[in-house]
């Protein structure tokens, strides 16, 4: 065993040429081993335990990448912050004369998983609750049939649609564009991404990389019968922490006209999708444009109502914003019937009125939602800024245990049974 402690380590990094900087394994890492700058995603080496929870989420494998080194010499994030590809691998014969202990194959190929000690865990770490397969009942997902590792790099859209879908003025508005893909194939399902590529060069003279955007059409096309998808797109000209920043892909898709092409990679996402049972009922929870795949997965449910193929389960819908004039499709919301979605609207912005956010809502809505928690035909999603995952999260362990149920039983139970989805940026 004294041989687990080598001097050679395999250090787990983040290929910069794949990778679409979605922040998944940032989000999914339990441990704040994975950071970022405006250029690359990187995996700390002190900090990386190989525990391997970031491996499935990642959408287009990028992740999945290893260098064996001496642990001494390991790749500092502020060397991979500076990449533009991975570094070559080092010979063995150079990592002993760099001090290395030479070792069996089977030793250095990877560290041990990490046995976590739940006291060390938060009650609501989100990599705790998340699932990574879909529900059973799930469509079959394509991935990856355009990008760096497929055999066509890109596939080129039309943009045959992009129309305001806010109330606020042009810098802060959010678009519903619409890009057909003609003959070419470009299957997708609801909870899927896919990734656009803006043309020109950043500030260093390199071509930008991939934005990764949710599709908020359903599976057989924004237009029903068409090879097209659409996207929820809010222009960017802020950061998170309010410092001035113009998005360059949110910028250049919204101002998008009818007839012009855009290269995009993709589709990405095999878990975030819908359970297509009759008797599943679907709970979606977003804030702002992570209303996308909700809007996709409740048009696919109100074209199958209207078909007469679908007479099951419920939909739910807890939809955040500042206020009603940044909520994306508010109008079209009020015109779906009531028997068909429960939808609750929280305004944390309402001149003269409380501020109030979705998981405020949702412990309005306890008595609904417990049942829904403990029933395994209900499937929860989750969509928008990573920071409403903790209060989120919160609020099901509130309304668990005011139904006399163990959150931290029924929640890793929902994740064994692909119930409870995450995906926040």
């Amino acid at each position: 065993m004294e041989a687990l402690n080598t001097d050679i380590i395999n250090q787990h990094l983040i290929d910069p040429e794949i990778c679409i900087r979605c922040n998944t394994c940032e989000a999914t890492c339990p441990i704040d081993a994975v950071t970022h700058n405006d250029d690359n995603y990187v995996v700390d080496a002190t900090k990386c335990d190989q525990c391997m929870d970031c491996l499935a989420p990642c959408p287009t494998g990028a992740i999945d990448n290893w260098r064996k080194v001496v642990r001494a010499q390991a790749y500092s994030i502020e060397q991979q912050f500076e990449w533009e590809e991975l570094p070559d691998e080092i010979a063995e014969e150079d990592l002993t004369a760099a001090g290395g202990s030479v070792v069996s194959a089977d030793v250095i190929e990877l560290q041990p998983a990490r046995q976590a000690d739940p006291a060390e865990q938060a009650d609501f770490d989100a990599a705790q609750f998340n699932a990574r397969l879909p529900p059973w009942s799930a469509a079959h997902a394509y991935t990856n049939l355009y990008g760096p590792q497929a055999e066509q790099k890109t596939i080129t859209a039309t943009v045959t649609g992009n129309v305001r879908v806010t109330e606020v003025g042009r810098e802060y508005d959010t678009h519903h564009i619409v890009l057909d893909f003609g003959a070419l194939p470009f299957p997708v399902l609801e909870g899927q991404s896919i990734g656009v590529i803006p043309p020109g060069t950043d500030p260093r003279g390199k071509a930008h990389h991939a934005r990764q955007y949710s599709i908020a059409s359903p599976r057989n096309g924004e237009r029903p019968g068409y090879n097209n998808v659409s996207l929820t797109i809010k222009r960017v000209l802020e950061d998170y922490d309010g410092k001035a920043v113009k998005g360059v892909a949110s910028n250049y898709m919204c101002d998008l006209d009818i007839g012009d092409h855009v290269e995009i990679i993709g589709p990405f996402g095999s878990s975030f999708l819908m359970p297509n049972h009759p008797k599943s009922n679907i709970v979606m929870i977003c804030t702002g444009t992570g209303s996308a795949p909700m809007r996709a997965m409740t048009e696919w449910r109100r074209r199958l109502r209207h078909s007469g193929k679908f007479e099951g389960g419920k939909l739910m819908l807890f939809f955040g914003a500042r206020t009603q004039q940044d909520l994306p499709y508010f109008g079209p919301l009020q015109k779906l019937p009531h028997d068909f979605i429960d939808i609750n609207f929280a305004f944390s912005r309402t001149p003269d009125q409380p501020r109030r956010y979705v998981q405020d809502v949702m412990r309005e809505r306890a008595a609904d939602l417990a049942k829904l928690v403990d029933d395994p035909n209900s499937f929860f999603y989750v969509c928008g800024l990573r920071a409403m995952e903790e209060g989120v999260l919160l609020a099901l362990h509130d309304i668990a245990r005011q139904a006399g149920l163990d959150w931290n039983e029924v929640g890793i139970k929902m994740k064994q049974q692909a119930r409870l989805h995450l995906e926040t940026y």
